[in-house]
């Protein structure tokens, strides 16, 4: 009985750092979106989108006027601070915490996935303001 309890929580001590490991990977990949959007580097916030937004929006410029036009306190704001994070079976879902230029507090919900070749890519993000409901 003891070893199944050691092994246990040994496979739960493992499992910790691992999801670390993604949530800090997946914050890395969100915080580069968001400094490719203040530098006005459509190719590079582009590249960091899934393959199906890809699909939907397939040049980088289409993309960063809809991110312009219907997100925009994710391409401006005051601040950008990441909130709870949940992963499950490759998929990340991140809180950030967004001020807006004009002051105004937004929730945003980003989610990601594990690539084929290994790599976070973004596959959506949810913008409320903050107060609202879902």
């Amino acid at each position: 009985m003891r070893a199944v309890i050691l092994l246990a929580a040994l496979l739960l001590s493992l499992a910790a750092p691992a999801r670390a490991a993604d949530i800090t990977s997946a914050q890395n990949v969100i915080r580069s979106q968001e400094q490719a959007f203040a530098r006005n580097d459509a190719a590079a916030a582009y590249s960091y989108a899934a393959p199906a937004i890809q699909e939907v929006f397939p040049h980088a410029e289409i993309f960063m006027q809809m991110v312009q036009q219907g997100y925009a306190p994710v391409y401006r704001h005051q601040s950008f601070e990441f909130g709870e994070a949940k992963v499950a079976d490759g998929h990340i879902a991140q809180r950030v915490h967004i001020v807006d230029e004009k002051g105004e507090a937004w929730e945003a919900l980003y989610t990601l996935e594990q690539q084929a070749d290994g790599s976070l890519k973004i596959t959506g993000c949810s913008l409320l303001k903050a107060g609202q409901a879902a």
